[in-house]
């Protein structure tokens, strides 16, 4: 079962409305999906199925999906079919049809003689003598029969003309099983493995936006229509798209350029554009052109479409398969219009959509119900497979008019359906469209008529040759048989013209096929509708989806009985949303002015996003760089003389050798890094490592007393913590991680040279802190104490996993801060004497760049960032890559996207200009799969921003700059290790593993791959695999501990 399917509409309260653009119409009033006082048809209470059990409340479920998924039961009351049982004085002649049929909810007709939905009118007294009855039973209790076609349950036996009625009237219960189908149709459409095949095409417009009131400028559209060339000359000023200047006209087509060539129709359009320009003598600009083109296309950008097939009477040669934009482009560059550019392609069901707006808001779905059908809507990107992009929303054209092509209506087409079908030009083709769309509803109604007349139910005794003849009742006559005060003479009018010499009772029953006709037209536009709906909804995540629809054809807009089903089937069938229907703005090709204008936004403020986001943006040959300025700065640091100037400091940690498996016994371990240190006991044994540990407060007092009072502290909390597990009478070695700026001479001997972190013990600062250690523990009186080395956390992280894999000789820190360590020849490292075996040397990389070798990497916002830090100028690489500055980074482009009015509508966040407001975890949250847009902008609301969904999307591509940079540049640096610690070793492939620790490596969705990627790249000859560590500042002390014990050992 497709994700389409996977969400079932819940039968909630629905809502449904019209609304119009101009003028303003009273609030929307919205169908609700649980009405009571309504009959059930028999149709909508399935027979129960063998061996099925009925609900609560003696109802039996039923599901329209088959095994594919099950769709509940509208809620209680949802419909009533009535028959009328004697002749009506309104309507001579009924005894032996279909009176009022189908009504939906409390009080909306789908039928014209049905009050309307805010009705205060009243039902004929028998139909309100059964609408008074209880649900499913008429006015005596009896059952209601089935109204499927032939079945004459507990009524009269059905004439031809309720027969032709009820064939033309799906239940409701049909309705929710073609939605289903048609949902199951469109998730084929959007699935990359199924698309070819699929009949609902739902086809990418790569339109990413709708209007949002900013766009300005000239722009020029120009419209292929059946029989002539409409140009369109727009301006639009900023203002909320309120006022924009419009100039247009058209241009006739001679008849026999649609068989001629392509070159002639397009050169057409060209001399139709120059002509246009020439007569308003528009300025020489750049000048943007939309280009509506009404055929199916295979659209591979917004602005790049190969033309499928021809249609309407259209058979130029030599286009299809070929791109119409770059044909169109071709030929307005031949009359020298080169200021012309053509930037998107759209069809009028686009149009329509990014026309429309309501309440402030614009419409995401777009219906057009005029000779065709179509729809169009905002889909989540991320489920139009045919396309790479995956973020964000893109606007599908379903070509719905194809729905049914492969079947799927075969159970609901009539034998006037096939009729049609057979005559038409593309027999088996746009099957819902032939049931549909105002080119085919006068078919169906004539062949209706000849059916019944073959049955002598209609024009006794005439000739109805004439009906045997295409096109010989008009769409349009049956829109105006259809109205309540003209239809009857209109009939007449109609049918006599047609020389058939028609009797009032079979005006009246014309006029009821006719009704039916549009009504189910309606009803199964509807029925698409709410399958877009729940699809939205399901796709979005929402309990509830409020969305605004532009409505636009000439079914829609000449017969207001249309739109009430409309409004009310699509209701029904998708109560989890309330949408309002739009009428159409679109007389004078604004909507296709909007998509350009909007097109032309995107394109613009993708060219400003690009510029500034470019420094960040880092190049093959750039990292290449990096690298190389890394390993030049390794060299300096480890050399005797150019140590004191290199920036990468490279210090010696006097740790040897890496653990090999062998180490036993049980060691001590103390973490000092901040407000609270842990103190651990560590016991290495055969089967593996245990641990148990207990963490500490440093009082503020102590933090910033005497350094007295600070290891008094600690070794008091070390004796607490031997005391709870029995170790009082044992001395233990001990390892001490101390993560402040040190300089180290030797494994157990340390000189602080600044703290940071709050700390301002006095009396430390130069001194061994190994000693002042020592120095408590001999106040306290504490014998038991035995440290023997002093580490970093990133040698932690290095020997933690260094256990658990020998390879393990490199560590790496990408947190709050960063850094790395790895094992170096010892004969490389001029600062130590010695020149046998390795020696682990801590790096210090986060000072990389401090003499200004990174100048050129350093953007704007990364200045900004380091001018207000307690350390300007100190830890540049540190302030590029890691957590506690990529937040700030962000927030500094996000301020500078606002200043440009590319976010945010350029409104001003004071919450924003807040300092660390942008915490470095969001980006963690914002970049993470599959997080809908919805939530970043959750996300942003909390931060008083108000975002639109394309803000959401801007912000997560800063985000996604950003954290990549990081990623790219932490792995040039490690890039430059490997290949260090290859080339020392005289090694055509080196394989090694890297220690990892930090919770950016560790939590972002992206960093960790992106790095292993670019690393990946940057030093082919080297395998490099990542483990990350598991408490490498308390295990790894311990682990030092134990190694410096394995060598000093017997």
């Amino acid at each position: 079962m497709g994700p389409i399917l996977a969400s079932i509409a819940r039968a909630t309260g629905s809502g449904v409305s019209n609304g119009s653009a101009s003028p303003p119409p009273p609030p929307p009033q919205h169908t609700q999906g649980a009405t009571n006082g309504c009959l059930l048809p028999a149709a909508m209470s399935s027979p129960r199925r063998p061996g099925s059990q009925p609900s609560r409340g003696g109802r039996t479920p039923w599901s329209p999906c088959g095994e594919r998924g099950r769709l509940p039961p509208v809620n209680r009351c949802v419909g009533m079919v009535m028959w009328g049982q004697q002749p009506s004085p309104e309507a001579p002649g009924l005894e032996d049809s279909l009176c009022a049929i189908a009504v939906v909810g409390r009080s909306c007709a789908l039928y014209p003689r049905l009050p309307a939905r805010d009705g205060g009118g009243t039902l004929p007294s028998h139909d309100a003598a059964q609408a008074s009855a209880p649900c499913g039973r008429d006015a005596e209790g009896r059952a209601l029969g089935s109204f499927q076609l032939g079945h004459q349950d507990n009524i009269p036996s059905c004439t031809p003309v309720q027969r032709a009625l009820m064939s033309l009237t799906p239940s409701l219960e049909k309705l929710q099983v073609v939605k289903c189908r048609m949902l199951e149709a469109m998730d084929k459409g959007l699935s990359q493995e199924t698309h070819a095949q699929a009949a609902v095409r739902m086809l990418p417009t790569f339109i990413c936006s709708t209007p949002d009131g900013t766009e300005k400028g000239d722009l020029m559209v120009v419209e292929l229509c059946q029989s002539h060339v409409r140009t369109l000359f727009v301006t639009l000023l900023g203002d909320g798209n309120q006022s924009p200047q419009l100039t247009y006209k058209i241009f006739e087509m001679p008849a026999d350029m649609l068989q001629g060539t392509g070159e002639a129709l397009f050169d057409f359009i060209a001399q139709c554009v120059h002509k246009f320009l020439e007569e308003i003598g528009t300025p020489q600009h750049r000048l943007p052109l939309g280009f509506v083109f009404p055929f199916s296309c295979r659209q591979t950008g917004l602005g790049k479409a190969e033309l499928i097939s021809w249609s309407k009477g259209f058979q130029c040669s030599d286009v299809e398969g070929k791109d119409v934009v770059q044909l169109l482009q071709a030929a307005i560059n031949k009359l020298e219009l080169y200021h012309v550019q053509v930037i998107a392609l759209l069809n009028d069901t686009v149009g329509t959509m990014m026309a429309s707006s309501w309440g402030g808001k614009p419409c995401e779905i777009a219906l057009v119900m005029g000779t065709g059908t179509n729809s169009c809507f905002m889909a989540e990107a991320e489920l139009v497979e045919v396309v790479e992009e995956s973020n964000g929303r893109m606007c599908v054209n379903s070509e719905w008019g194809c729905f049914g092509d492969d079947g799927a209506l075969s159970d609901v087409l009539t034998p006037y359906d096939h009729r049609v079908d057979q005559e038409s030009s593309n027999p088996g083709e746009r099957r819902f469209e032939k049931m549909v769309g105002g080119l085919y509803l006068g078919e169906i109604v004539r062949h209706a008529m000849l059916m019944l007349a073959a049955e002598q139910a209609l024009f006794i005794g005439a000739s109805t040759s004439v009906l045997g003849n295409k096109d010989a009742f008009k769409t349009q006559q049956v829109l105006e048989i259809m109205d309540n005060e003209t239809g009857m003479a209109k009939a007449r009018s109609a049918l006599e013209a047609l020389g058939l010499q028609p009797s009032e009772r079979d005006c009246c029953r014309v006029q009821q096929i006719c009704r039916a006709v549009v009504s189910r037209a309606a009803a199964l536009s509807a029925t698409g509708l709410a399958a877009i709906l729940s699809l939205m909804c399901r796709s979005r995540e929402l309990e509830r989806l409020v969305v605004n629809v532009g409505v636009d054809g000439e079914l829609y807009r000449a017969h207001a009985r249309f739109g009430e089903i409309l409004q009310s089937v699509a209701g029904l069938l998708a109560p989890e949303c309330t949408a309002t229907l739009v009428p159409s703005a679109d007389t004078n090709g604004r909507g296709v002015a909007m998509v350009t204008a909007v097109a032309q936004r995107l394109l613009t403020q993708r060219h400003e996003v690009e510029q500034l986001l470019a420094p960040l943006r880092l190049s093959r040959v750039d990292l290449e760089r990096v690298q190389a300025l890394m390993r030049q700065e390794m060299e300096r640091g480890l050399g005797r003389d150019s140590n004191v100037d290199a920036s990468v400091r490279m210090l010696p940690t006097y740790v040897c050798n890496t653990p090999d498996g062998t180490e036993r016994g049980d060691f001590l371990a103390l973490d000092l890094g901040g407000t609270n240190f842990r103190v651990l006991v560590v016991r290495v044994m055969q089967e593996g490592i245990h641990m148990a540990s207990e963490i500490y407060i440093v009082p503020t007092s102590v933090m910033q007393g005497t350094g007295e009072a600070l290891f008094d502290h600690i070794i008091e909390c070390i004796m607490d913590f031997q005391t709870k597990q029995n170790l009082m009478e044992q001395v233990l070695p001990l390892g001490f991680t101390f993560s402040f700026p040190c300089q180290q001479l030797g494994l157990d001997k340390a000189v602080l040279l600044t703290w940071t972190k709050g700390f301002s013990a006095s009396g430390c600062v130069g001194q061994d802190v190994v000693q002042l250690l020592r120095d408590a523990a001999q106040r306290k009186q504490h014998v038991a104490l035995k440290v023997v080395a002093v580490v970093n956390d990133t040698v932690g992280t290095m020997m933690a996993c260094g256990y658990d894999d020998p390879k393990c000789e490199i560590g790496l820190i990408v947190g709050t801060g960063t850094n790395a360590c790895y094992m170096e020849e010892r004969k490389n490292v001029g600062t130590v004497e010695g020149d046998e075996g390795r020696m682990c040397i801590n790096m210090e990389w986060g000072a990389f760049g401090d003499n200004g070798c990174l100048d050129d990497i350093f953007t704007t916002f990364d200045r900004m960032v380091d001018e207000k830090t307690i350390n300007a100028g100190k830890q540049r690489f540190e302030k590029l890559i890691s957590g506690m500055y990529l937040g700030e980074i962000v927030r500094h482009i996000l301020l500078a996207m606002v200043d440009k009015q590319l976010l945010f509508r350029g409104k001003p966040s004071l919450k924003l200009q807040t300092r660390d407001i942008f915490q470095t975890k969001f980006l963690s949250t914002i970049e993470t799969d599959g997080l809908a847009l919805q939530q970043v902008q959750g996300i942003l609301r909390d931060l008083e921003l108000d975002a639109s969904f394309e803000d959401s999307m801007l912000v997560r591509e800063v985000c996604q700059t950003v954290s990549l940079r990081a990623a790219q540049l932490c792995a040039a640096g490690l890039a430059a290790v490997v290949e260090k610690m290859r080339e020392n070793r005289g090694l055509a492939q080196l394989a090694i593993t890297v220690g990892v620790d930090g919770t950016l490596y560790k939590m972002h969705p992206h960093f960790s791959q992106n790095l292993q990627q670019m690393l990946r790249d940057l030093a082919p000859n080297c395998a490099v695999t990542f483990l990350q560590s598991e408490d490498g500042s308390g295990k790894g002390a311990a682990l030092v501990a134990a190694v410096a014990c394995r060598e000093t050992s017997p």
